[in-house]
């Protein structure tokens, strides 16, 4: 009877292969070990070697002997194959131990040069407040089973814990408190022997290489998991062409991101419920959503506006934004090439937060709200009069302050939601004057 679905779907793959080796809890003897060493080697292809290179490879089977003795993984003897990096000759196996295992005799507490400099770790800090690691975690209890853990064997038969990891110490740690709940699952690991201080450090390195996804991009794969709706009303709206998906990274791109789309409809609604009446007595600080993990504010406005994407006022709002931001583009196409902070102006996420905000709370005053949609149509200069932008600065001002709605922070959203509503009042577009009101009022 096998004790997982692990155990059972890898003994279906073997059979469905053909594969005439079985697994065994038996460990390997002495007398065991040429069998071991004819799959191992003429499997993989392994040229003839010479008889130094023949015991340096005795040497290696012998230690995955000791390590599947005490490691004990599913794939056992029969089923384990040596392979080499031919890059720098490590020699390593990859297979599937149990969480108990793996925590009784792994550790990560791991020196580069653990003969000469004992004293310095190769693995990077645990970072334990990191939001993927916290995710990871509670997958760990959810019975979420690891690959890619990475480890150096290296038993002088007194060493308690001699499974040592390079890479995967997140996934390590979450391993124990998955074990702490009761939770004991197989993880694939890539396990080296024998490794000389160069082949250990080259392994440390590309265990710990890293391309960083962005935030923007597990934005897009979150709402593109939750379905096609925000991405078919930004394009229908005219915030994305058509065909067009979410920036996968804001930073190099003009494309909208799902960040700043979840923003401009989560503020819409935040200035709705505020009466014009209490305006000057109400706080009026716009919302960013996170990037890069779950918003509960986007997340409450999905939950109470089950008709969301078929509000007609929200979607006009955003054809307008979306022609503010084309609008205010064009009067720098002729002067620039690439990305541009003044092109650009219209999605800064403080500008268009504020710009949402103002659109929601002025659904009650049709006048002032044609106004702030016809910001987009003044001339003479860009519509959002970057320049002035650039230059405003308030006395309470640090000196670093570079103009309003270059930062993001709850201040600079206050005053431009200040600015956006003061330019609504008469639409004369936003002027030097205005801003210096907008900024005195907040």
């Amino acid at each position: 009877m096998f004790k997982s679905l692990t155990e059972r779907a890898f003994a279906r793959f073997r059979c469905i292969s053909h594969c005439h080796h079985l697994l065994s809890s038996v460990s390997r003897t002495q007398a065991d070990y040429p069998a071991f060493e004819r799959h191992a080697w003429e499997r993989t292809g392994m040229p003839k070697t010479s008889s130094k290179a023949q015991t340096a490879q005795e040497k290696a089977l012998a230690m995955y002997q000791e390590f599947i003795a005490l490691a004990k993984p599913l794939e056992q003897t029969a089923s384990m194959f040596l392979l080499t990096d031919r890059r720098t000759d490590a020699r390593y196996c990859e297979c599937h131990i149990r969480g108990s295992s793996l925590l009784a005799i792994g550790t990560v507490d791991v020196p580069l040069d653990p003969e000469e400099q004992g004293e310095y770790r190769a693995n990077r800090e645990i970072v334990e407040n990191h939001d993927a690691f916290v995710v990871m975690k509670e997958d760990a209890k959810q019975g979420r089973c690891f690959s890619n853990i990475v480890a150096e064997f290296s038993s002088d038969g007194s060493d308690p814990r001699p499974i040592k990891i390079i890479g995967g110490q997140h996934r390590f740690e979450a391993i124990r408190e998955a074990l702490e709940a009761g939770v004991d699952e197989y993880h694939g690991v890539k396990v080296y022997v024998m490794l000389t201080m160069e082949q250990r450090l080259d392994v440390q390195l590309i265990s710990n290489t890293n391309i960083a996804v962005s935030a923007d991009l597990l934005d897009r794969m979150r709402e593109t998991f939750r379905g096609p709706e925000l991405r078919n009303w930004c394009q229908a709206a005219g915030l994305l062409d058509d065909g067009q998906d979410f920036a996968d990274n804001r930073t190099r791109s003009n494309v909208l991101s799902v960040h700043l789309a979840t923003s401009f409809i989560v503020n819409y609604h935040l200035g709705k419920v505020v009466m014009e009446k209490d305006f000057e007595t109400t706080s009026t600080i716009p919302e960013l959503c996170k990037r890069g993990k779950r918003d509960e504010s986007w997340e409450a406005v999905l939950s109470k506006h089950k008709t969301l994407w078929k509000d007609a006022n929200l979607k006009l709002a955003a054809t307008e934004f979306a022609a503010l931001i084309r609008a205010q583009r064009a009067a720098f196409e002729a002067r620039i090439t690439g990305r541009n902070d003044m092109a650009e102006k219209a999605t800064s996420p403080a500008v268009l937060a504020a710009w949402a905000y103002v659109a929601g709370l002025l659904q009650q005053n049709d006048v002032r709200l044609k106004r702030h949609y016809a910001l987009r149509e003044r001339t003479g200069v860009d519509p959002l009069n970057a320049k002035a932008l650039a230059k405003a600065r308030h006395r309470t001002d640090p000196e670093n302050y570079r103009g309003l709605g270059l930062r993001s922070d709850p201040k600079e959203r206050g005053r431009l939601v200040e600015l956006f509503y003061l330019q609504a009042e008469k639409g004369e577009g936003i002027t030097p004057k205005a801003i210096e009101v907008a900024m005195a009022k907040y």
